[in-house]
């Protein structure tokens, strides 16, 4: 690339989590060198406000950057800028451009006073206007707003709902976006269809409305966003959203290819958890994953994602839909099936593969394991209550209020014992969150310990020494800051093949 010099991906720094939200006062890069994110307290609101710090430009810079960029409309091919290889070209093609049109237009620009220009050029044209440093922000979950003049709100990770300085003023530039919304995403919005369900290009989730007939505000967006580095097991216990002791037991059970169901509402960390967790599986293991949307990120070279895909007509030619392709999979022999969200008639499936003895991971909205087994033998699902029993353990995962702020928790890991012909369960609750004290605890008695002890030949005392042992490798990662997710995934490997070696490097003594 030319003179310009723009990271898009700089080190994202430890975020602490405050005592005192009142104290909260932080920078850091999202774009460097030209983008910071600040979160303060605001004494007049009297609530955390997320501020994006973007270059300063003079009026008459200001004056320049539109007369360029307004040019740039005449002449730039998005289409061939979407083709571009790597965004390095794209970038490349944007500087070049701009320069001509400066060059033809013969203004004279100083070269400090471009770089910023050529930020808001590769802002608006390759990247999401006033919303691209978000997309950039790490710790961002969500992305909200909800008509013209409303500021954005944000889930943040660490200070969860944070409202923003940035608004959409006029009807026009919201409208318009969200007409770049749908173009991202290969997708049609407009009068007559004027709801827009998909992907942007980095998986990152979107939903919008177009007209005020549909929101009174106008247009609305929320953008569910899609993480390219997944989070570790080790980031999730910075969170203090489970306990060393859950990790190193879904440590066991995936290795022993148990199957796993995580539940909670809506935005409750489900899809966090299990591609966190996934770490745990082995890495030889083959993985094929199916989804609505994609969500699951996985660290892993055999690994196949599937996503369905909608039909290229109004009357569904073409559609692929999560049972096609759930029956699908189970003919590439996977170790592991991986469902994003069940819904419907594909639980059938799914439950059949677990009964055949293929292991799988997936996840549904329900808030316990009454409400699970009820949605899976209701309709639209309808499942046997003899088929449930090929369930081994069920994850609940909630949304918490801890001393006055809203976080997340692994609230209680569930085993299935046995599901009765009524649908009644037998259940053993080894871990549980105690939300009196914001402890978590557990016991030491595993119903899924005996069954892999059943199953392959192992002492259930073996299995509970290698618990406690991977529950203090995990604690010492943590206590050592091994957060980055290609190290968490050798010292995983590692493991696997010589763990005397791994637990004298981090000096754990065996069980």
């Amino acid at each position: 690339m030319g003179d310009i010099k723009l990271n898009l991906n700089p080190r994202m720094p430890s975020v602490p989590r405050p005592e005192d939200k009142t104290k909260i006062n932080l920078r850091y890069m999202v774009i460097d060198p030209y983008v910071s994110i600040h979160i303060y307290w605001d004494e007049k609101s009297r609530e955390v406000i997320y501020e994006v710090e973007e270059p300063l430009l003079s009026e008459g810079d200001k004056a320049n950057l539109k007369r360029i960029s307004d040019a740039m409309r005449e002449v730039v091919n998005i289409n061939m800028m979407e083709e571009e290889k790597t965004q390095e070209n794209s970038l490349d093609y944007i500087e070049k451009t701009a320069k001509l049109i400066i060059s033809e237009l013969g203004l004279s620009i100083e070269q400090e006073t471009f770089d910023k220009m050529f930020y808001y050029l590769y802002r608006n044209f390759i990247g999401l206007n006033e919303i691209e440093a978000m997309i950039h922000d790490y710790y961002i979950e969500d992305i909200e707003c909800n008509g013209v003049g409303e500021p954005i709100y944000l889930a943040h990770r660490v200070f969860r709902n944070i409202k923003t300085t940035v608004k959409f003023h006029d009807l026009d530039t919201l409208s318009s976006f969200v007409e770049k919304l749908a173009q991202k995403s290969g997708k049609h919005i407009s009068y007559s269809s004027p709801i827009l369900d998909g992907s942007l290009p980095d998986g990152s989730r979107v939903n919008a409305t177009y007209t005020t007939d549909i929101s009174s505000k106008g247009p609305t967006f929320t953008i569910r966003k899609f993480t390219k580095v997944p989070w570790t097991p080790v980031q999730l216990l910075g969170f203090h959203e489970l306990s060393p002791e859950m990790l190193a037991y879904f440590w066991i059970i995936l290795q022993y290819q148990s199957n796993l169901m995580i539940v909670g509402g809506t935005g409750s960390g489900k899809t966090t958890l299990l591609n966190a967790i996934a770490f745990f599986i082995p890495q030889e293991n083959r993985v094929v994953s199916i989804e609505d949307t994609r969500e699951i990120n996985l660290p892993r070279e055999n690994w196949l994602p599937s996503v369905v895909r909608s039909g290229v007509t109004s009357g569904g030619v073409g559609e692929v839909d999560m049972f096609s392709l759930l029956r699908g999979s189970f003919r590439q022999n996977p170790d592991y099936v991986i469902v994003g969200e069940v819904r419907g008639i594909e639980a059938s499936v799914l439950f059949q593969g677990m009964a055949s003895g293929h292991a799988s991971i997936s996840t549904m909205h329900a808030d316990s394991v009454d409400a699970l087994i009820r949605r899976l033998e209701t309709p639209p699902i309808n499942l046997s209550p003899m088929l449930v029993n090929g369930l081994d353990v069920v994850a609940i995962v909630s949304h918490a209020i801890v001393n006055g702020r809203e976080t997340r928790r692994l609230r209680e890991i569930v085993e299935v014992v046995r599901v009765q012909a009524d649908g009644t369960a037998l259940t053993n609750t080894p871990f549980s969150w105690n939300p009196a004290d914001d402890k978590f605890y557990f016991k030491k008695e595993s119903k899924i310990f005996e069954k892999i002890g059943e199953k392959y030949g192992i002492p259930v005392e073996e299995l509970q020494r290698e618990f406690n042992t991977r529950t203090k490798l995990i604690y010492s990662m943590f206590q050592k800051k091994v957060f980055g997710y290609e190290e968490v995934q050798r010292i995983f490997n590692d493991y696997k093949k010589n763990p005397q070696e791994v637990l004298q490097r981090f000096q754990v003594s065996i069980a």
